[in-house]
């Protein structure tokens, strides 16, 4: 089934959308200063991609053991930067595939995928893309960890 919809996905609109994400993450690349955005660029590329069956997940969530207030400052920072060089226009280009997504009830599905990318493009630094089997997984070792320190 998830085939079937990120097919779906790639002919209704994916295709468009995922070409604004290389696009962004080739500008990330030549602009020297934005170079620590473009590992988060690419992660969302496949997200973008491939929307079914992946999900982008906090580094946090993934690493919690590595979770470091520097960093998460830094991260904070660079998606200050972000939001204000690419991730408004990324995020207009998922909304507007999502509304002509969802005009014929095949594409509602995917449109609504493309609701929630538009969310993560507003703020993806310090996310990875990751299969929704391992993001569930991670999600419930930080739980069981969670309650098993109080």
């Amino acid at each position: 089934m998830r085939t079937v919809l990120n097919i779906l996905n790639f002919v209704l609109g994916g295709f468009f959308t995922t070409l604004a994400w290389l696009f962004a993450t080739l500008v990330s690349i030549v602009l020297i200063f934005t170079l620590p955005l473009t590992r988060s660029c690419w992660e969302i590329t496949k997200l973008s991609f491939l929307p079914y069956g992946n999900e982008a997940i906090h580094v946090n969530e993934l690493y919690p053991e590595k979770s470091n207030a520097l960093i998460s400052a830094g991260g904070s920072l660079l998606n200050i930067v972000w939001l204000i060089l690419f991730g408004w226009w990324l995020c207009l280009s998922h909304i507007a595939a999502g509304i002509a997504q969802c005009i014929s009830i095949i594409g509602i599905p995917v449109g609504i995928a493309n609701f929630k990318i538009a969310a993560i493009a507003l703020w993806p630094v310090g996310r990875r893309v990751v299969s929704v089997e391992m993001a569930q997984q991670a999600r419930s070792e930080n739980a069981r960890r969670h309650y098993q320190q109080r």
